[in-house]
C-alpha cells in the first residue's frame, strides 16, 4: 500500500464553477505547485469523463502529480489513475481495494473524527474531514462540523487527513490554527480571479503553518 505524506493544498476540479475550463484549471494548479489533483465531475457522461480524465492524467504524469478520481472507480480503472476518493455511502474500502489493488490510493470522506478513524481502520490511505463550514459546491453536503474534529484528530490519526468545505481566505487561518495540514479549497480558487494567484495565496498560508509544526 502506498504511504502518503502531507501534501498541503489538495486541488479539486469543478466544471460548474470554473471560469475557464477544467483542463486550464488543472494546468494552472500544476504550474503553481499543487501535488494532488482530484477530478470531480457529477454531470458529464462516462465517455466524456474518460476523455477529460486522460488529458488530466497526462498532465499529472508529466509533472509527477498524484491524480485521483472522485467516486467513479470505473473511470479510475479505465484511465489507470493513481486512485479514488470515495464518500461514506460509496462502495466500501475493502471492495474498492480488491478492484484497484494495493498500489492505488484510496481516500474516504468523513464527517466526524470518529468516522475519520474508522476510515483509517478500513484501510484508507487518507481521509477527508468536513464540511468544516457551509458549502454550496456539493449538493448533498452535510451540516457544517466546525473545527473541533480537526483538534480531536491531532496525534490520533496515522494517515493524512484533508479538511474540506467552505474554506476560504476569511477562515483559512483558523482552520490551520486548529491543526489542519492538508486543505481542499474549491470555489475560493476556481470561481474567483486567477487560479494560479489564488493557489499561491493559499499554498503560502498552508506552507507557513506547516513549517511551525
Amino acid at each position: 500500500m502506498k504511504k502518503l505524506n502531507d501534501f498541503g493544498l489538495y486541488f479539486i476540479t469543478d466544471s460548474r464553477l470554473t471560469r475557464k475550463s477544467v483542463i486550464e484549471d488543472v494546468k494552472s494548479a500544476i504550474e503553481s505547485g499543487v501535488k494532488v489533483i482530484q477530478y470531480r465531475e457529477k454531470e458529464a457522461s462516462a465517455g466524456s469523463m474518460v476523455k477529460e480524465a486522460l488529458e488530466i492524467k497526462k498532465l499529472c504524469m508529466q509533472n509527477k502529480v498524484l491524480f485521483l478520481i472522485n467516486d467513479r472507480i470505473d473511470i479510475a480503472l479505465a484511465v489507470d489513475a493513481d486512485g479514488v476518493h470515495l464518500g461514506q455511502d460509496d462502495i466500501p474500502c475493502s471492495y474498492a481495494r480488491k478492484l484497484l489493488g494495493r498500489k492505488k490510493i484510496i481516500g474516504i470522506s468523513a464527517s466526524s473524527a470518529e468516522e475519520a478513524l474508522q476510515n483509517e481502520k478500513a484501510g484508507a490511505d487518507y481521509t477527508g474531514i468536513g464540511p468544516i463550514y457551509g458549502t454550496t459546491t456539493k449538493k448533498d453536503a452535510k451540516a457544517p462540523i466546525g473545527l473541533e474534529p480537526i483538534r480531536q484528530l491531532q496525534g490520533r490519526l496515522k494517515i493524512p487527513f484533508v479538511t474540506i468545505g467552505g474554506i476560504n481566505e476569511a477562515n483559512i487561518d483558523e482552520v490551520l490554527g486548529a491543526g489542519a495540514r492538508n486543505v481542499a479549497i474549491i470555489s475560493a480558487i476556481v470561481a474567483k480571479g486567477s487560479v494560479s494567484e489564488r493557489i499561491k495565496y493559499f499554498t503560502k498560508k498552508i506552507s507557513k503553518s506547516n513549517s511551525n509544526f
